[in-house]
């Protein structure tokens, strides 16, 4: 048997060169219904230089594919002009389409990449955002990662000003915010922005002489700080792309902050902040159960340990008898492997892994869309007949993937299962940057521990508690709020922002 160090080593390995799958029992139509969706992921490069931004940008988005999958879009600044493009598709694929690589050749490069809600897949909405001058000349363009909660009523506000919005995106109120008061300088004009939005913000942006980025007060969503060398700065949404462009991971943007560069002393990084007594740490908690590559560090915490001792935690919460422990590839693994760890129960990587496939094909019926899965993950039923089994999986949210598990396991002879998520239920959707189901559709918020178990058909069911989740990340200082319905800010209006 192998030891679980080896486990370890080969499953953070293959993100390197592969794209982070999260729940790869999920058809492609379930990441849009059965789990939470990240809305996207941004990166920024700077350099007093010129760099090879084409590919060092590609490989930064590259790595925080994971993040989103619906489309993908970078500007890049060189000569003092900026160029933008931007399409639907995964990174390597939007890559291919530009002809000129050398055109995206400059100093200064911007990306996002985007998970797109449904009935929004329009590309107007792929980001980065610009706005031009009179002589149709970008002049400001920006990445966010968020949501605001105020969108609607500061958009309402700009449009009486005679500011013409062309998407239907929040973000673009953080443009034409910053647009408008270009005036004040862009440090005043970043200040001027965020004493008026709320919500969650990470936002990496550039004018035609400058490179900025900022976080919200509360931190919500990840932003952390890079360096290549002494001249050149890396922001990106998680560790990983700063690894992915050989950068040295300096320290994480902190809430509130402004860090941006000045023409008149090129090569040099000034950080700004907004109100030290405002500014305080709520990152997402779900960062770190199943949002964030598990080879990230975000806030000092290397979420690959803090997701093996979930599985350690909840072995002392909920200790059970059996056979075998598997965990739901990729997120659910090193809380297998913890829980295993603790246990001393076997850890089997039983559920093998296509390395080959990558998005769900393209076909209509459900019937053959479940066959899909059967393509990118196919069980090893000797490994499980007549055994008792442990599932570890991230969360449950509909529930429709995990009952389809169960169903796999008895198929394939299990004795017993017993079923463990190491995130508490999720009772409340996100307002702040995270696509959840309505709670009429979270099954958490509708159902009993008991009553969903019987629902799945397992021999048992547990949920890491709160207090574990808390013990584990070391503090309560972050954001809670789809395990609790509190949140570090208000939701805002439950409106449709742009209709």
């Amino acid at each position: 048997m192998k030891s679980l160090d080896i486990h370890k080593s080969e499953y953070l390995k293959q993100f390197e060169t592969q794209t982070y799958g999260r729940n790869l029992f999920r058809t492609q139509e379930e990441e849009r219904l059965d789990a939470p969706n990240e809305e996207c992921g941004i990166f920024g490069l700077y350099s007093d230089n010129d760099l090879d931004t084409f590919s060092l940008s590609q490989f930064g988005l590259f790595a925080l594919q994971h993040r989103g999958q619906e489309a993908c879009g970078i500007s890049v600044l060189k000569d003092g002009r900026i160029t933008n493009m931007k399409d639907e598709g995964l990174v390597l694929d939007v890559y291919k389409e530009i002809q000129e690589p050398e055109t995206f050749m400059g100093n200064s490069a911007i990306g996002h990449t985007r998970y797109t809600t449904a009935g929004d897949k329009k590309k107007y909405n792929f980001q980065p955002f610009f706005a031009k001058n009179e002589y149709d000349q970008i002049i400001l363009s920006i990445a966010h990662n968020g949501n605001l909660t105020n969108a609607k009523e500061l958009k309402t506000e700009l449009e009486a000003e005679g500011v013409v919005f062309r998407a239907t995106s929040d973000s673009e109120v953080i443009l034409r915010l910053i647009q408008k008061n270009l005036d004040l300088g862009l440090r005043g004009a970043i200040k001027a922005t965020m004493e008026k939005i709320e919500g969650a913000y990470s936002v990496v942006g550039m004018t035609r002489n400058k490179f900025f980025a900022f976080r919200d007060f509360n931190g919500i969503r990840p932003l952390v700080l890079g360096a290549i060398d002494e001249r050149s700065y890396v922001v990106a949404s998680e560790s990983v792309a700063l690894d992915a462009v050989g950068a040295q991971y300096v320290r994480d943007i902190l809430p509130g902050e402004i860090i941006y560069t000045n023409e008149n002393e090129p090569g040099k990084l000034h950080s700004y902040m907004m109100d030290e007594a405002k500014g305080k740490q709520r990152i997402c908690s779900f960062e770190y159960i199943y949002f964030a590559r598990p080879d990230s560090t975000l806030e000092n915490i290397n979420v690959y340990e803090i997701r093996e001792k979930s599985g350690e935690k909840i072995w002392e919460q909920a200790p059970v008898d059996a056979d075998l422990v598997i965990g739901v590839p990729d997120s659910g693994v090193p809380a297998a492997i913890g829980f295993s760890k603790a246990s001393g129960i076997p850890f089997r990587p039983v559920l093998i892994k296509n390395r080959y496939i990558g998005r769900s094909f393209i076909v209509p019926t459900q019937e053959m869309r479940e066959r899909v899965v059967n393509l990118k993950l196919n069980p090893i039923i000797s490994e499980m007949k007549d055994k008792r089994v442990v599932i570890i999986d991230d969360s449950i949210v509909r529930g429709t993937t995990s009952k389809r598990l169960v169903k796999i396991l008895k198929d394939a002879g299990v004795k017993e299962i017993h079923f463990r998520s190491v995130s508490p239920p999720i009772i409340a959707p996100c307002y702040l940057g995270i696509d959840t189901p309505s709670k009429d559709d979270l099954i958490s918020a509708n159902m009993s521990t008991e009553q969903l178990k019987n629902y799945l058909g397992v021999d048992s069911l547990e949920f890491l508690s709160i207090d574990n989740l808390k013990t584990i990340l070391g503090s309560a200082n972050h954001c809670f709020g789809c395990f609790t319905e509190e949140y570090p800010v208000g939701k805002g209006e439950e409106v449709d922002l742009f209709n």
